[in-house]
């Protein structure tokens, strides 16, 4: 008796409740039940770590993002050796330099531009495997005494030649801290892309003989027969 009792007296409340107040409540619950379901597939925050793309020199000049920071995916300098980077870092500038040059010397060699008494060398590769040991004497002569000559300036930024008489750097460019920054990134990142175009320009020299993609009508300079 007690328990139909307490049966009708809920039945009665019920009835008593509006129907949209009702389907409110319903909403809300099943709104209630997704909720919870959905938080267990919520992502678990994760601690942001040092590895070989994030680690000790993310600050220096060249980095390429900073998210990606000093990109060094093989580890060389993970372990933040001071030394060994700026041992790296002059020997990427130095290659970044040659491939300037080179690429420079490429175009313009290409276009026919010779010095007196090499008007009969080819352009391009095959100047290599033409030009003859006498005349790849004064190359190496050249770079021998470069090397020789610019000494890099202790405890300055690698590959900071002005140790030497020979005057170098960026001359009355670099008037302020932030000028030489930002002299120094662009020479970085303009070598990076010169290696990789004189890289390029070989490859599809020896592909179709057309090193520079963009140029199809730039046609090889071929001495007069």
């Amino acid at each position: 008796v007690t328990c139909q009792a307490i049966a009708n007296n809920n039945n009665s409340n019920l009835q008593a409740i509006p129907k949209s107040t009702t389907l409110t409540m319903m909403k809300l619950a099943l709104l209630t039940t997704l909720l919870a379901g959905a938080s267990a597939f919520a992502p678990a925050p994760v601690a942001k770590t040092t590895t070989s793309l994030n680690g000790a020199f993310d600050n220096e000049i060249g980095a390429a993002s900073p998210e990606l920071g000093c990109w060094d995916p093989l580890g060389y300098v993970t372990d933040g050796n001071q030394e060994r980077f700026d041992h790296l870092r002059g020997v990427e500038l130095k290659h970044g330099r040659i491939a300037m040059l080179a690429t420079w010397g490429y175009a313009t060699t290409w276009s026919g531009a010779r010095f007196p008494g090499c008007e009969d060398f080819p352009a391009g590769h095959e100047t290599i495997f033409k030009i003859g040991y006498e005349n790849l004497i004064p190359v190496a002569l050249t770079a021998g005494l470069l090397e020789l000559t610019w000494k890099q300036k202790q405890g300055s930024f690698p590959g900071d030649f002005s140790a030497t008489k020979f005057p170098v750097g960026f001359g009355p460019y670099a008037r302020t801290e932030q000028d030489m920054i930002d002299l120094r990134t662009r020479e970085l990142n303009n070598g990076r892309a010169a290696q990789m175009g004189i890289l390029g320009m070989m490859v599809h020299e020896q592909l179709d003989g057309k090193p520079f993609i963009f140029f199809d009508k730039f046609e090889i300079y071929a001495p007069h027969a």
